[in-house]
């Protein structure tokens, strides 16, 4: 068992899956819930998900060897700030938000002696939002990225490390902005795409809609304040994903507008040969 006890702020899909992945694959031993709603915090007592649970973030960490914060992104700093003043010395912070460099920044030189913060991004999930629809089967062998800087003490990297990885998670390390940069692509602009096709399309056409509606419109079924906290946070990165976006839907237009047929064929092949090395 790598951790007596854990904390866990944030209890909806990502942090009920981490406690029952924590708790099922015998990582923690105890694992404490903080939260702002006590009803939604006893549902995930009930459902196997922490042990006990708090709405005092104080008194949540009191105890615990690490703490997971998986609030929405534009809290996390500050929540990492506020539960280290109340933590014991060697307590290990990490986190499960989409952004990173901006958390880095808030959190940078201000911990306590003794405490360490190392940022992690699950690549898990799904648009779906509540402790109800955790999973302890989440992270298995799916992509956790670590994004320590060259301040983040190695052993508190190796000892997160191992807890994500405890979880089933594979690892991959990279730095806060490349970070950024590559889910802005990878994740937040697929996300904008998808609202974007969801709200163009008139109520009265839905009954129309098949499979490629649905697999293309379904992320677009997010948390909509924590989908606008994630895109303004990483705004600058975002934006140099809607430009490229933006360039190349600028080529089928014109492609279309000419009559290429030949041009229409070479950009969807394109898309179909990036897609079909991503496999199935």
């Amino acid at each position: 068992m790598l951790f007596d006890q854990i904390t866990i702020v944030g209890v909806g899909l990502i942090g009920s899956s981490i406690g029952l992945a924590a708790k099922a694959r015998g990582v923690a031993g105890h694992v404490v819930g903080v939260g702002r709603d006590r009803a939604k915090l006893d549902r995930a007592v009930q459902l196997g998900a922490i042990d006990s649970f708090g709405t005092d973030l104080a008194r949540g960490v009191v105890g615990s060897g690490l703490v997971v914060v998986c609030t929405p992104v534009d809290r996390i700093g500050g929540t990492i700030l506020e539960g280290a003043k109340e933590c014991r010395r060697g307590c290990l912070f990490t986190d499960g938000g989409s952004t990173k460099a901006n958390i880095v920044a808030a959190v940078a030189g201000r911990l306590p002696p003794g405490v360490e913060f190392v940022p992690a991004h699950p690549l898990a999930g799904s648009e779906k939002t509540g402790a109800e629809h955790g999973r302890a089967d989440l992270f298995v062998n799916r992509v956790t990225v670590l994004t320590p800087t060259a301040r983040t003490d190695p052993d508190a990297v190796a000892r997160v490390a191992a807890f994500w990885r405890g979880l089933g998670s594979q690892l991959v390390t990279m730095s806060p902005e490349d970070h950024d940069r590559a889910l802005a692509t990878t994740s937040h602009l697929p996300h904008a795409v998808a609202a974007a096709a969801a709200v163009v399309t008139p109520a009265e056409w839905l009954p129309l809609t098949a499979g490629g509606f649905r697999d293309t419109t379904r992320v677009a079924g997010g948390d909509p304040d924590l989908w606008a906290a994630i895109f303004l946070e990483n705004r600058g990165a975002v934006l140099a994903a809607v430009a490229g976006f933006s360039a190349r839907l600028d080529d089928f237009r014109r492609l279309l507008e000419t009559g290429d047929g030949a041009g229409l064929v070479r950009w969807l092949a394109e898309a179909k040969q990036v897609r079909d090395a991503l496999g199935t």
